[in-house]
Parts: C-alpha cells; structure tokens; sequence
C-alpha cells in the first residue's frame, strides 16, 4: 500500500518563545507529527537527552557532514553549530509523517530559499518584555547570554513576514491548536 508523502513543516521563533513547550504538546495530540532532531555542537542542557532533542556532536563531525551537503539548513547561533540532517528528514517524510524542522530563523530562510513551498510558521511571543521573563524564568543562562538571546531576538522579529504563518504564544493550548490548523489544512 503506498501512502501520502509527509508534510515538511519550518517552525521557527525567538530563543525562549515557547517552541518546545508548544512541540510537546502537538507530538502528544497528533501522532502524524516528527520532529527532525538537529545536529549541533552545544553541550547538553540538564535533562535534554542525545538523539531526543539534540545529536550532540563534536565540531569536526558536523563540519564533515556539512562538507557532505549533509544537512538541509546549517548555521552558528551563539557560538555553536546547528544543522538539520538531510537523509532523516527525507526518510521520515517518505514514511508519510508531517515533519517539523524546529531551527532559528536563519536556518529557516535557507529551508525556504531551497523548498519555496515549505509550510512555514513562526512563533512569536506576546512582547518583548514577556519573552525576557521567559528567559530569566529558565534559570540556565547567564546575564551575558539573556542579554545576547534578546539581541537576536530583536533581530529575527524582523523576519516574521517572510514566514507564512505567525502564531502568538500567549496561551499554550490556543497556540497548540492554532498551529493544528494550519497543518490539517495542508493534508
């Protein structure tokens, strides 16, 4: 029986925005839903789990994969490498799962520059202010880190318009289902 191709999803916001939290929730309620876990080169935040949230790699291994055209999007976010590996989203999508790619907003205009039809959303905070509580309330980086977090999301905001949908975290499950739609409306 051969079965429908999957849905390659960009989904993309501000550090601190909610992403994850979001993520949870939609692999919970629809079970047509992959996440592709990116390769990157960070260390491990407590809990976070090698192959669940991240592939946690060296530098050298991810420039080889790179160097390979390994990875569908590829890019530094604070000093460490971050890439979306090619082959496992391709299988998955084969498979007939709708695949979200969860990466910066960097990363996301390379997706779009090589899949213009991708399904693109972008997670927006309720405010600024509220996305710097977000931050401080995770209690895992440094004054420095926050303060360059929020640069960058200063930044990235500024390429909201480019994605097709934007989706405000203000309430979990009113965001979850919004991000539900626009899905559903694509199979």
């Amino acid at each position: 029986m051969t079965h429908k191709k999957g849905q390659m999803v960009l989904y993309t916001g501000c550090s601190g925005v909610g992403k994850g939290t979001i993520m949870k929730e939609l692999l919970k309620r629809d079970p047509s839903i992959r996440l592709s876990v990116s390769n990157t080169t960070r260390e491990p935040r407590e809990g976070e789990i090698h192959g669940v949230h991240y592939n946690f790699i060296t530098r050298e291994e991810f420039l080889a994969v790179a160097d390979a055209d390994g990875y569908i999007e590829h890019a530094e976010y604070c000093k460490n490498l971050y890439g979306t590996p090619r082959k496992q989203v391709e299988e998955m999508l084969d498979e007939g799962f709708n695949v979200f790619l969860e990466i910066e907003v960097k990363g996301g205009l390379q997706v779009m520059e090589q899949y213009p039809d991708v399904l693109s959303i972008f997670i927006l905070p309720p405010s600024l202010e509220e996305l710097e509580a977000r931050l401080r309330g995770r209690g895992t980086e440094e004054e420095s880190v926050i303060a360059e977090r929020m640069k960058q999301a200063v930044e990235e905001l500024k390429y909201k318009d480019k994605y097709r949908y934007q989706v405000v975290n203000d309430d979990l499950q009113k965001a979850v289902n919004e991000v539900l739609d626009i899905l559903h409306r694509y199979q």
